[in-house]
């Protein structure tokens, strides 16, 4: 009797589970989802922006990695982190070993008192990562309104069409507009937020990086326009995420052409292969 009572419950359980789930994919399909100020204002990247790395022949511009590798130290580092690169790397960048020790040495990086054990900070060596700007997560929260600034190093991998997006949002920051207040009021920024429709839920903590021309100067003369600022720091970015994207695609073009050459090979032995089994044949 209790095992009947058992096989009952299972199968009235099983049937209430497969009834609300019936009902849900019902409703799903023929009821229209509720439209949100995401959905209607958020923007996809800009595409008119042309990056000399794009394309199956691209190429790295080593003047903009430069250049958006000092608009990186001298803005985005404040609040973010490059984690996943050392500076030895900066050698790709056209860096001399000499000018790498320099960089390196101008950063502080975490280390040990060898007198009191004690932790403390040092001159950085090109074997070291870029550091953080904070020593923990709870200190960057608590400088940055609660919202914790993300690594960089892998973020235009990170997000769809990422050297777009960080051209984009960097250059996206503008004043919610008057359809958006009056269909969304709630999706307006509130105190600490910016409203940036390139940014997943429109407003973001990150108050606007580049502000101003002449914020960084450029060493081969550039001028730093914001537009300019964010075109080569998503540049520099994407090397960040990617530093062998180049040479893949190098490496891609003679990999193809082999697999051309063995695929006519290939047909024209099976063309001589086949040729004599129809002579013996005949």
């Amino acid at each position: 009797m209790i095992r009947l009572v058992g096989i009952l419950v299972g199968l009235g359980f099983t049937f209430v589970v497969l009834l609300t789930f019936g009902v849900g994919a019902y409703t799903a399909a023929t009821e229209p989802a509720a439209e949100t100020a995401e959905h209607a204002f958020h923007l996809t990247p800009k595409e008119d922006v042309h990056f000399s790395f794009e394309g199956p022949v691209g190429r790295w511009d080593v003047a903009q990695l430069q250049r958006g590798y000092k608009v990186y130290k001298e803005v985005c580092s404040a609040c973010h982190s490059l984690k996943q690169v050392a500076f030895r790397n900066l050698a790709d960048l056209g860096y001399s070993e000499a000018q790498v020790k320099a960089e390196a040495a101008a950063w502080r990086v975490p280390g040990i008192d060898p007198n009191t054990g004690e932790a403390t900070t040092r001159p950085g060596l090109p074997t070291d990562a870029f550091p953080s700007p904070y020593p923990n997560s709870v200190a960057a929260a608590a400088a940055n309104n609660n919202a914790i600034p993300p690594d960089l190093s892998l973020m235009t991998k990170a997000r769809h069409e990422g050297s777009h997006y960080v051209y984009s949002l960097l250059t996206g920051y503008q004043e919610p507009s008057a359809e958006l207040a009056e269909r969304f009021p709630d999706s307006l920024p509130g105190p600490g937020l910016h409203h940036n429709p390139y940014f997943a839920n429109l407003n973001l903590a990150m108050a606007p990086p580049l502000t101003s021309e002449g914020q960084v100067t450029f060493d081969d003369g550039t001028v730093a326009t914001v537009d300019q600022m964010a075109q080569d720091v998503a540049a520099f970015l994407t090397w960040t995420a990617e530093p062998k994207l180049v040479k893949r695609k190098q490496t891609g073009w003679p990999v193809l052409g082999f697999l051309l050459f063995a695929t006519l090979l290939a047909w024209f032995a099976k063309k001589s292969v086949w040729a004599n089994a129809k002579r013996r044949e005949d």
